[in-house]
């Protein structure tokens, strides 16, 4: 997406960055979550360099 988060995640996980994105989607769609992990996720990424 914007952030970089889900290739972020996929080297961190072992999978498909596809996937990672798919779940997102599903996530904002489906339970209204995938917005705020998705930020939260950013957040932890900056930190973690």
């Amino acid at each position: 997406m914007i952030l970089g988060v889900s290739g972020w995640l996929s080297e961190k996980l072992g999978w498909n960055v596809t996937t990672i994105r798919i779940l997102f989607v599903v996530g904002v769609l489906i339970f209204g979550v995938g917005l705020g992990l998705y930020l939260i996720l950013w957040i932890v990424k900056m930190f973690s360099k």
